[in-house]
This record gives structure tokens, C-alpha cells and sequence, in this order.
């Protein structure tokens, strides 16, 4: 590898770190040919429910050079998430990724700064910014890219700081060094598949994501299933018990990311609080927080579906 790519990699890699990325690894642009197979099965057997949007765009989920012109790196970056406190443990509770601001406008601006460093430092290069909008297969490429590896859970895992990051792509067309993928380290710990409330985790390393609390409190729009009713565990907003139970996570830090931090009535509310919570007090504790996907009503609902008792 000539020291022109080497020097632009280090240039890369030292920016995303002064940036606040935990880790930067960089692959080699290309067909994603072990995933393929195993994604078709995947949506053959119905495991993506009702997100329809993952059957769509099937090719470019698979190969960046269809998304960016002349693409010849996928540039993977991690950004911790890791809270230093957490919720009432007596109260409905929210994925700790929830707690601040959404992290797709955070991730974007800092993504972007780092293209424009690329533009300023090394000249005329081409490329788009990622945070899990668009058909890329995100833990697939920090996978190749040596970031960690894909867990039993379905998860990215690294042995130095667990799971508890966001994950996001730079695809440019730029020749650099790229790195080497690491091993699996799950071994024989079933701790995820035992834990999963919903059984949604119905073989290591395959995820049934209509099953998921995640999909059920965020992405399905119809009314909860009664057969789900007593098996939420009183998560309103995602789920993180998967990844509360890896013991991989035990070496997950606080963040630095102030966006990150939440409102602090958040940490603080009872079920009481959340059984009563107004429309007005909704738009306060998530001003800018990715909880408004599920609106006002949608929180409602799950709130509801939590306090009812099971017949």
C-alpha cells in the first residue's frame, strides 16, 4: 500500500477520533456476497413484519458502488451512546439510545464534517454520509471494517466497549488502507437468546424482527397483539435487555456526546407520570428526541398496553 493511502487513512482515522467517534475502520467498496443469501432468507421467512422498506432497494443494500459513483471505500464509524445514569428502575422505560437528542441529525452533522475535512485535506472526493436512512447494511460494513463482530443478538459487539453505540458510513470514492475483520468472541454464552422477553432472538445470530419489543413499540402502527400482552417487561419505547445482559457490556463507558444527555424528568418519572403524561409535556421531555417517531398517541398506546392489567 503506498504511503499516499496510508497517510490519507491515519489523516481520516485521527479526525473521526477528534470528532467524538469511538472507532473509525474502513473496507474495501464491493458486493456484500455472505450477506445476500442470508438477507433474502431473512425476508422470505417475514422476519422484517411490517417494515416493508427493508424488502425495497434489495441490490443497494448489498452493494455501495450502486449508491455512490466510482465507490472504492465504506468508511465505518461508531458513536457511543453509553449513558452515565438511567431511568427510574421502577418506571416504564425507554432504550437508553432514546435518552437525547435523535441521533440521526447528531451523527449527520458530524459525518459531514468529517467529509468536508476529507474535501479540504486531500482534494476532489465524492461521497455520501449514512446513519441508517438508507439501504446499508450498517453492522455488516463495521464487521468488515473490524469495528466488532455480528453477535448472537443480532447485534455489533466489540470485546474493548460492548454494543451500546450507533453505527453510520462515509462511502467515498477513495482509495485507502483498509482494515482486517476480527473474530467472533460470543463462544458458548447464550445470555441474549435466554433473556429476550418475546423469544424474538429464535436462534444465535437470527433476529425475527416482528418479534422484536423494538418493532412492536416503534415501528407497528396497528394495535399491539394481545398474545404480547404481560411480555414487554414495561419497555414503552425499544428494548435493550439483549444488550443489558451481554457480558460484553460490561465494559461500555459514559458518552461525551452532551446532545446525548437527557431531559432530566425523563430519569425521574414514575409510571404514575408516564400514565398521565400530556400532550404538552410529550413535546418538552422530546424536543428533537428520536421518540417522536411513535408520536404523542403511539407512546400513548404502549403506555396503555403496559398498564393494562392482562385479562
Amino acid at each position: 500500500m503506498n504511503t499516499t493511502t496510508s497517510k490519507y487513512t491515519q489523516m481520516i482515522k485521527s479526525e473521526a477520533q477528534r470528532l467524538g467517534f469511538l472507532s473509525c475502520g474502513i473496507s474495501k467498496a464491493g458486493f456484500l456476497e455472505a450477506e445476500a443469501p442470508r438477507l433474502e432468507a431473512w425476508l422470505q421467512k417475514g422476519m422484517q413484519g411490517e417494515m416493508h422498506y427493508m424488502e425495497n432497494h434489495f441490490d443497494k443494500r448489498l452493494d455501495p458502488t450502486l449508491l455512490v459513483d466510482g465507490a472504492k471505500s465504506v468508511i465505518s464509524l461508531l458513536l457511543n451512546y453509553y449513558p452515565s445514569e438511567v431511568q427510574n428502575p421502577e418506571s416504564y422505560k425507554l432504550s437508553k439510545y432514546a435518552y437525547g437528542q435523535d441521533y440521526h441529525f447528531v451523527i449527520k452533522d458530524k459525518l459531514k464534517d468529517l467529509l468536508r475535512f476529507i474535501q479540504t485535506e486531500i482534494g476532489e472526493v465524492s461521497g455520501r454520509a449514512f446513519v441508517d436512512s438508507a439501504p446499508v447494511l450498517d453492522k455488516a460494513w463495521a464487521a468488515k471494517s473490524g469495528l466488532g463482530w455480528v453477535g448472537k443478538n443480532g447485534n455489533l459487539l466489540s470485546k474493548q466497549v460492548g454494543s451500546f453505540f450507533f453505527i453510520a458510513e462515509l462511502i467515498v470514492d477513495l482509495d485507502l488502507e483498509y482494515d482486517t475483520i476480527t473474530t467472533d468472541h460470543c463462544g458458548n454464552c447464550t445470555a441474549c437468546l435466554d433473556a429476550c422477553p418475546t423469544e424474538a432472538i429464535v436462534a444465535p445470530y437470527v433476529v425475527d424482527g416482528s418479534k422484536c419489543i423494538s418493532y412492536f413499540t416503534i415501528e407497528l402502527k396497528d394495535n399491539l397483539p394481545m398474545e404480547m400482552k404481560g411480555k414487554f417487561e414495561d419497555w414503552m419505547f425499544g428494548c435493550d435487555v439483549c444488550q443489558d445482559v451481554c457480558p460484553w457490556n460490561r465494559f461500555s463507558k459514559p458518552h461525551s456526546e452532551p446532545l446525548f444527555d437527557p431531559n432530566p424528568e425523563l430519569l425521574s418519572f414514575t409510571k404514575k407520570d408516564w400514565e398521565e403524561i400530556t400532550e404538552e409535556t410529550f413535546r418538552k421531555v422530546f424536543k428533537n428526541s428520536a421518540v417522536k417517531r411513535t408520536k404523542y398517541d403511539g407512546l400513548l398506546r404502549n403506555i396503555n398496553f403496559l398498564s393494562e392489567k392482562k385479562d
